[in-house]
């Protein structure tokens, strides 16, 4: 016998091969999103703390009664609220209801007037 291996041990080799990068493959890209999805949790996280922080109870109350019904539009104030917060441009303030009222109407499309017109 020479020192070659045989088909069938040859093709033993492959199989165990094929299993480990298989293997790699589903840790691995399991692995990444694990990651992923803790990051985005982790985000999601710093953004409600910056949303609490910078919000006052009012503007809050109001943020989620809009989220109900226009959840678009209410993660768009949300986006705005944390941009402003990370860009230092809130200083220590909060937005209070009012401020939060008029964030709204700066975001919300004008309700779409009727025109009656009688013959």
């Amino acid at each position: 016998m020479s020192g070659e291996p045989s088909d069938d041990e040859l093709e033993e080799l492959r199989q165990k091969k094929m299993e480990q990068m298989r293997d790699q493959a589903e840790g691995g890209s399991g692995g990444q999103s694990e990651g992923r999805q803790a990051a985005k949790e982790q985000a999601e996280a710093q953004r409600k703390a910056l949303l609490r922080q910078h919000l006052t109870d009012g503007a809050r109350k109001r943020l989620n009664t809009v989220k109900m019904s226009k959840p678009e539009i209410a993660e768009q104030v949300e986006q705005q609220v944390v941009a402003l917060a990370q860009s230092g441009r809130l200083g220590g303030e909060q937005i209070d209801e009012d401020q939060m009222r008029d964030l709204l109407k700066e975001l919300t499309p004008d309700s779409k007037s009727f025109n009656i017109r009688h013959r």
